[in-house]
């Protein structure tokens, strides 16, 4: 029995998966066959065959066109998420909208957690916030620095307002003399660093910043396990008590004179603000790069940089008086029992701290990061105990990252009610870490878990913002661009 061709195309797309258009094409052609009329192909079978070919050629040509936007999953599942935050998948384009609200969710949801850590050390977290707004949650490196300002603040403000109030003995848990001394030098160091950041190209930077933030966490993973040595051997004492050891209870030192009631010394916090002030308008009549300020200038032409200029003298002033008014910074966290028998003052050198932090805000202003990361370790390392080491710079990265907050403010920055979401997530993410880690130590007695969660943010910063830079620097080395040195105009 002799099949029709039209009978044939079925068994042939049914059989074959229907891959090869031009033979189906000829199979369904309308013209007339030769063996039509033989007694076993009737007329109703030409009429079926008829009807048949527009159907199956319409299904054919679907199925073509499928099989055509189909891609093979190796390259959905290996190519494709090499470079996830710069071309998204294409299932996620067919719905924007949820795309943007899972890529913000989770973003948010890492936040959390990294301002959570963070808060414990008081060192900010916007070498994780970074990385994670632009990877994560696909913002443009400049609109993702204005949200990680907003975001250090209100984790910033959190430690703050739980530590105002604390005590270590008859002193602050703040350490207000040294964020005196730090202030001035260290807002000096940002717009240095800033500078310099302009100026240097990509990969100096990377290799620079890879380097010293090595360095510092692994300074800062030795300083816990000094501290937690230290304080294995006090509760192995206290579980064995002896004559001899009752006299190495160091001496309680008294309060300042000036301090309120509640502990605060407002004369030194006038003083801080009044610096913060200060810098903040100079900031806001230079502008920045672009002429966008509250007076117009020049980009930068003779006035930018002069009142630039402006913020040397300015720090020198500061920091000249304050030394002036303060015999010595006394650091209430200053003593670290190396021997268990004494404590050693560490503030008999004034000039280390502002060396210290204009040396912690050009880093920060080269790798674009806070201070705190780089001052909580210098601080750990001179000996200053983990729990003022923290509270102090928390403190002083509230003055810094706020001045930076209010700048993109005031110069007209986009998209304000995110920032001000996030800025709410680590606002509450801090509390909730920094309630933790109090509980923690207090009941286990070591303070050097907030030594470890620093060098645990450093050690992720320092994987997170090494490899994106790494990445950025190869694909301006691939694309051509210059790799040398810029100009900061």
């Amino acid at each position: 029995m002799h099949a029709s061709p039209a009978f044939q195309a079925v068994l042939f797309l049914s059989e074959n998966a229907m891959q090869s258009l031009p033979f189906i094409t000829d199979s369904l052609s309308l013209r007339p066959h030769r063996n039509l009329t033989t007694p076993h192909h009737s007329n109703e079978a030409y009429i079926t065959e008829i009807s048949l070919s527009p159907y199956l050629f319409y299904h054919h040509l679907r199925y073509f066109h499928a099989k055509q936007r189909r891609r093979p999953i190796s390259e959905t599942l290996l190519l494709h998420p090499t470079h996830p935050w710069r071309t998204p998948a294409e299932f996620l384009l067919e719905n924007p909208n949820l795309k943007t609200t899972l890529q913000f969710l989770l973003a948010g949801i890492l936040s959390f957690i990294a301002a959570a850590i963070s808060s414990a050390g008081g060192i900010g977290g916007g070498g994780l916030f970074i990385p994670i707004l632009t990877i994560v949650a696909g913002l443009d490196l400049k609109l993702a620095s204005s949200y990680s300002a907003f975001m250090v603040t209100g984790g910033s403000l959190a430690n703050v307002a739980c530590q105002m109030f604390a005590k270590r003995g008859a002193r602050p848990l703040i350490d207000y003399d040294i964020a005196l001394l730090s202030e001035p030098c260290m807002l000096l160091g940002v717009s240095c660093g800033v500078i310099c950041n302009l100026v240097f190209p990509e990969w100096l930077i990377t290799i620079f910043f890879a380097i010293f933030l090595a360095f510092c966490t692994f300074k800062t993973c030795k300083s816990g396990v000094l501290y937690w040595k230290l304080e294995s051997e006090e509760v192995r004492r206290n579980e064995f008590p002896g004559p001899e050891l009752e006299s190495k209870e160091p001496l309680l030192l008294s309060a300042e004179v000036g301090e309120s009631k509640l502990g605060i010394p407002w004369l030194k916090l006038g003083m801080l603000i009044l610096i913060w002030f200060s810098f903040l308008v100079l900031y806001l009549f230079r502008g920045n790069r672009n002429g966008q300020g509250i007076i117009h200038i020049a980009a930068c032409g003779t006035g930018y940089w002069m009142i630039s200029s402006i913020q040397i003298p300015l720090a020198v002033i500061f920091t000249t008086w304050i030394l002036h008014c303060r015999k010595s910074p006394k650091a209430n966290s200053s003593t670290v029992q190396e021997n268990g028998s004494e404590t050693r003052n560490l503030s008999s050198d004034k000039l280390v701290f502002p060396v210290m932090a204009l040396l912690a805000g050009v880093l920060g202003g080269v790798f674009g990061i806070g201070g705190g990361m780089l001052i909580s370790p210098l601080l750990l390392q001179i000996g200053v105990q983990p729990e003022v080491t923290a509270a102090t710079c928390s403190f002083i990265v509230l003055f810094s990252s706020s001045m930076s907050a209010i700048q993109y403010l005031l110069l007209g920055m986009e998209h304000i009610y995110g920032a001000l979401t996030y800025a709410a997530i680590c606002f509450i993410a801090s509390l909730v870490g920094l309630t933790l880690v109090q509980r923690a130590i207090m009941k286990h007695g070591r303070a050097s878990l907030i030594v470890f969660s620093v060098g645990t943010v450093m050690a992720l910063s320092t994987v997170l913002i090494t490899s994106f830079g790494a990445v950025d620097v190869l694909r301006d080395y691939t694309s051509g661009k210059s790799m040398g040195f810029r100009k900061p105009c």
